[in-house]
């Protein structure tokens, strides 16, 4: 059975940072994507930012660039989100993905690319 569990989000002010982790298990790890993503209430879920199996590449949404850090550890199966200069705009349910399709430049962008999802954190901005 695969699980995908967040954790670490929470309240923090404006400026502040969070670094979120999903651990992962029942699965492959260093086979897949991994991805996340984020939901605000009455929005639909967004594409924040994913990385390949390897590590070797990322990608994030334009208007996190420079502020968000994907990262993955495939000995303990966990891959990280690094958030800084936290916005009240950041204000969302994140969710962490893992995708078994190969990278192809186009993928990764869409809830439709990952055949798992965890349960999400909350991250709340204070301003």
């Amino acid at each position: 059975q695969v699980q995908l569990v967040e954790s670490g989000g929470g309240l923090v002010q404006a400026g502040g940072s969070l670094r979120l982790s999903c651990a992962a298990s029942g699965l492959t790890f260093r086979a897949y994507g991994m991805g996340w993503f984020r939901q605000a209430p009455g929005k639909e879920r967004e594409f924040v930012a994913a990385i390949t199996f390897s590590g070797a590449s990322t990608m994030y949404t334009d208007s996190v660039k420079g502020r968000i850090t994907i990262s993955r550890d495939n000995v303990k199966n966990t891959v990280y989100l690094q958030v800084n200069s936290l916005k009240p705009e950041d204000t969302a349910v994140y969710y962490c993905a893992a995708s078994r399709r190969i990278y192809s430049g186009s993928n990764y962008y869409t809830p439709l690319d990952y055949n798992y999802w965890g349960q999400g954190t909350q991250v709340t901005v204070s301003s």
